[in-house]
């Protein structure tokens, strides 16, 4: 074997050096290691976790553009998880709940979102995101992840929307509205906080679509135009929300040295971006037939009672009344690459 150089000899203990430094920025990153994303969150971000027997995401025509069929993820196709998994070039994370099945891609994380959960408990009652946050903290008192498996992981947090549900539908007064966005931003910084003790460095968190440009909405108005008024209240939160997180940020670098990295994805701005720039049109693709029908729905005798729209993979920004299509997806996607979505790499 040929000698090392002396060269080389004297600049070993400097390149050993360099590389100890970087990993204590954290911007090192050994061979062979795998990023792991970890979601939590509602049915935007939801790749299966519902039980069939209380998701319509598990019934026709759901899944129709990916893979094919109904496969749990609450639109034609890929949702905003699947979409992050790719950014990072790793397969979509598997359901907490299929976790058995799915051995081989629990090395790239897992997802514990729940369609229709919330900070809170909500009308749906799915696992919320306290309890989501639970299931991963006792994976790690059960050694699935072990504590170096957590120095390159990465949390994706999307909900809230389920619970302004929940309070409107609960007859919430509007008065009350400012004191309850109040409460639930408190509960999900300390959420946040939560996860980042689990040993996540970095979080993105998501804000809240402009909820009154939802077809659930617009549909009174023909699908014509959003409810502003809704808007403003989404706003508000997402305001409320940022300066909760750079105070997290303040206040843990303080405490404890820079170690959380919250990185914050807009969703409100990605959507009307989307829906500005493409002219796309607010009426959903799947729709019910009747008053009492929605997208899924079926008569007596198992007959269909809704329609889909002639092109669901191009067509469409939102699927069903709440849901994006794998199209509106994409297009969230499109806008967050060229915003935000490169600070979640390490």
């Amino acid at each position: 074997m040929d000698k090392l150089s002396p060269l080389f000899l004297c600049l070993l203990p400097f390149m050993v050096l360099l590389v100890e430094i970087e990993a204590m920025r954290g911007t090192y990153k050994p061979q062979g290691s795998h990023v792991k994303l970890f979601v939590f969150g509602d049915s935007y971000v939801d790749t299966g976790n519902t039980p069939k027997p209380f998701s319509k995401a598990w019934k026709p025509p759901y899944g129709i553009t990916y893979p094919g069929k109904p496969a749990g993820r609450f639109s034609d196709g890929r949702v905003l998880t699947d979409y992050i998994a790719q950014f990072l070039s790793i397969p979509s994370p598997v359901p907490y709940r299929q976790r058995k099945f799915g051995k081989k891609l629990i090395r790239y994380g897992m997802n514990f979102a729940y369609g229709g959960a919330g900070v809170f408990d909500t009308s749906v009652r799915q696992h919320n995101l306290t309890t989501q946050i639970s299931n991963l903290e006792q994976l790690i008192a059960q050694k699935v992840y072990l504590k170096n498996d957590m120095e390159f992981s990465i949390a994706l947090v999307s909900l809230a929307g389920s619970d302004y549900a929940t309070y409107l539908n609960n007859k919430g007064s509007i008065w009350g509205f400012p004191g309850f966005t109040v409460k639930l931003i408190n509960q999900l910084v300390w959420d946040v906080k939560r996860i980042h003790e689990l040993g996540v460095r970095r979080i993105g968190v998501v804000s809240i679509e402009p909820m009154g440009c939802l077809p659930a909405f617009t549909g009174p108005a023909s699908f014509q135009y959003c409810d502003e008024n809704v808007n403003i209240a989404a706003q508000s939160h997402n305001l409320l929300l940022l300066q909760a997180l750079n105070q997290l940020r303040i206040g843990n670098g303080a405490r404890q040295g820079s170690d959380i990295d919250i990185v914050v994805l807009d969703l409100y701005t990605a959507f009307m971006f989307a829906l500005e720039t493409t002219g796309q049109s607010l009426r959903p693709c799947c729709v019910g037939m009747g008053n009492q029908d929605s997208c899924g729905s079926q008569g007596y005798k198992g007959e269909k009672r809704y329609t889909v729209c002639k092109d669901p993979a191009n067509s469409s920004f939102f699927w069903d009344m709440v849901h994006l299509s794998q199209h509106g997806w994409a297009a969230i996607y499109s806008f967050l690459q060229s915003s935000s979505l490169h600070q979640l790499r390490y």
